[in-house]
């Protein structure tokens, strides 16, 4: 019983770290509107599926924003 509580928090765990990750990567970059922004940062809110959703389908359509 203690073992599936402590891989139930790493897995927690992993995905709060990765939709962190992913809500940082979406403020840098610049999507052309800030509708789109928008919808990215909801879909990365979605629970355990949103950080691998933007991975997928929106990492590579945003621009680094120059310094």
């Amino acid at each position: 019983m203690d073992n599936i509580i402590l891989y139930t928090l790493l897995i927690a765990a992993l995905a709060f770290g990765l939709t962190m990750l992913t809500l940082i990567d979406i403020i840098k970059k610049d999507f052309g509107s800030i509708k789109t922004k928008a919808l990215w940062h909801f879909v990365a809110l979605i629970p355990f599926l949103g950080w691998l959703i933007y991975l997928v389908f929106g990492s590579r359509k945003g621009q680094k924003k120059p310094i």
